[in-house]
């Protein structure tokens, strides 16, 4: 189409010349053959015009249709909601997000044809980040909640947990149950499990930003103990970690991880699909070997 413009504009360039030096009569050609390229080139200008505004349309209505997956791959970007939350979502030592959550997300991108973004949101406002497209997906070992279930678009359950406390091991054996625990103060990350079971349990807690916080919260002595996922206890406190002097006791609930997707999304479904061709291929189990979470896998298919 450029090609086709220019040489119209040449043609024009090349009769207004040829009239400044010819006869009348070849200047009466020129000008009509100038007056028919430029009709021809607006013409064209008018075409190139309404094709634009026609692939416009089209990707304007290709993001406003009820495919998400249609969507994310229209954009070519899956962006994908987390917190700091080992062995599920954490950075490496160069900045990377890596996790069994994390590597999960990538295989999907890939899966999708699209690149992956990992986005640290504010958990207490995962559901309004989904509702604004800030992100397309929360997968971060997300307890399935009723408020969660209600609000999003949610996956199979992949893996069990349970909210446990934590606490240092010294003080352990004064606290055999919930109920001695009654005058502690807990720490709690906002919008958590681990904040819906210090309610239900009737404990005094406060919020933080996140179950990293949570546990910093009871290492510098803030909080005397912390409530948060049995999987991340498993990877951050003991021997060889941060907080070695500290131990999981009271398993306060039992529930299960899936992944979060905005509500009617087809993109939830698609991640089902996934997850089960992983499953079947043995790479599933492979990734949850590497981050210690094989044990709590559960059967997608």
């Amino acid at each position: 189409m450029k090609k086709k413009l220019i040489g119209g504009i040449l043609a024009v360039v090349m009769a207004a010349g040829l009239a400044g030096c010819g006869s009348s009569s070849a200047a009466g050609s020129s000008s009509a053959s100038a007056s028919s390229e430029s009709a021809a080139s607006e013409s064209q200008t008018q075409e190139v015009s309404v094709a634009s505004q026609s692939t416009a349309a089209a990707s304007s209505a290709a993001a406003s249709g009820d495919s998400d997956v249609d969507y994310i791959k229209g954009k070519g970007k899956l962006i994908v909601g987390v917190t700091d939350f080992a062995p599920m979502d954490y950075k490496d030592d160069s900045g990377k997000w890596i996790g069994f959550d994390a590597d999960l997300a990538t295989k999907v991108a890939d899966d999708l044809g699209v690149d992956v973004e990992f986005v640290e949101i504010d958990w207490d406002s995962k559901i309004l980040e989904l509702q604004n497209k800030s992100i397309d997906v929360v997968w971060n070992g997300m307890t399935l909640t009723d408020e969660v279930t209600n609000s999003m678009e949610c996956t199979k359950p992949y893996l069990k947990n349970a909210q446990v406390v934590v606490m240092p091991k010294d003080k352990a054996d004064q606290y055999p149950d919930a109920e001695s625990m009654k005058s502690l103060n807990f720490a709690v990350e906002t919008g958590s499990a681990g904040e819906e079971a210090a309610k239900d349990a009737g404990f005094n807690y406060s919020s933080v930003e996140s179950q990293a916080n949570a546990l910093m919260e009871v290492k510098s002595g803030t909080s005397d103990a912390c409530i948060i996922d049995l999987l991340m206890a498993g990877a951050m406190i003991g021997e060889g970690t941060d907080f070695a002097d500290m131990v999981h006791t009271v398993e306060l609930t039992s529930e299960e991880y899936g992944i979060g997707c905005r509500k009617g999304s087809d993109l939830a479904e698609f991640i089902n699909q996934s997850l089960a061709s992983y499953e079947k291929d043995g790479s599933l189990k492979e990734l949850a070997e590497k981050y210690g979470v094989q044990e709590s896998l559960i059967p997608i298919a």
